[in-house]
């Protein structure tokens, strides 16, 4: 009787891989890796070679990486995707925690609405930012009489960036709270912590990783957006021009090998964030675990 048990199960095992609706392991596997490296491999490991042979490693660090107009448009990257995304973080945060803790009319429209930068095309959102902010716009003219500019300087730069990393950082809080057990927190306040006890205490270490996770998401999509920010920028050399726009310009001079040069430092980049990103959702599965 002993015997025939295990077959059995090692047959049931095979019936049900035999009739699974999914090709088998091997051709799924050789169907991602052709499709990953056609979309993704190919194109990347073509800009890679192309910045090889047609510049030196002096010549790519003298383009790419020291000269001061790069490292302007790097900085201003850098500094305002940083901006955007704690921005984010945080104001993130009430609104995920809104949808999730209370039921109200035109809740699900709200919920829609943090998706809309997904589905807006980029350049869309930029026009109708400049249009808004814009010296002579709905909002920019009042702003203009308190002295404050926002389109064509750094503030408009970073709104456009958080525009498009909110959805980042609220779709992944959202299944964190949900998750989350509010006889914890009612068992803290009987206990006798105040709201921000019970916040920092036992709400905080619960979301951490996925608030972590988040930024890192809104902050590596900032730093690569393009659209959005190209009409509200203003594009003024060492003040307002971000890293993907001078490649944009370095291609409008002909000068491909110098653009190739500064899209492969923002691969490596890309590769940094996504590897972070990788990390903290590991670590995220962890504590959940």
């Amino acid at each position: 009787m002993s015997r025939t048990q295990p077959d059995r199960t090692t047959s049931a095992a095979w019936r049900v891989r035999a009739h699974s609706p999914l090709p088998g392991f091997g051709l799924s596997m050789g169907v991602t890796l052709f499709y990953l490296t056609t979309l993704f491999l190919i194109p990347l490991g073509g800009l890679v070679w192309f910045t090889g042979t047609r510049l030196t490693a002096v010549e790519f660090w003298s383009q790419a990486v020291t000269d001061p107009r790069v490292l302007a448009a790097y900085r201003l990257s850098v500094t305002a995707a940083l901006v955007a995304a704690g921005l984010n973080a945080a104001f993130g945060l009430v609104v995920a925690w809104v949808l999730v803790r209370y039921r109200f009319p035109c809740r699900r429209l709200l919920d829609a609405m943090v998706d809309l930068p997904f589905a807006l095309p980029t350049a869309v959102s930029g026009i109708a930012l400049t249009t808004l902010y814009a010296p002579n716009g709905w909002v920019g003219r009042w702003l203009g009489l308190l002295g404050l500019k926002v389109a064509y300087a750094v503030p408009g730069i970073v709104i456009a960036l958080t525009l498009v990393g909110l959805p980042f950082v609220v779709r992944t809080l959202q299944p964190a709270l949900e998750d989350l057990d509010r006889e914890i927190e009612e068992a803290a306040a009987s206990l006798g912590a105040s709201r921000w006890q019970t916040f920092r205490r036992v709400i905080l270490p619960a979301i951490l990783p996925a608030w972590l996770t988040g930024f890192a998401m809104a902050f590596a999509r900032a730093v690569g957006e393009f659209g959005s920010v190209y009409f509200i920028a203003g594009n003024m050399p060492y003040r307002t021009e971000i890293a993907p726009l001078l490649v944009l310009i370095r291609l409008e001079q002909f000068d491909y090998a110098g653009a190739a040069a500064i899209g492969v430092v923002m691969l490596a980049v890309a590769f940094v964030l996504l590897l972070t990103i990788n990390l903290l959702q590991g670590w995220s599965r962890r504590c959940q675990g």
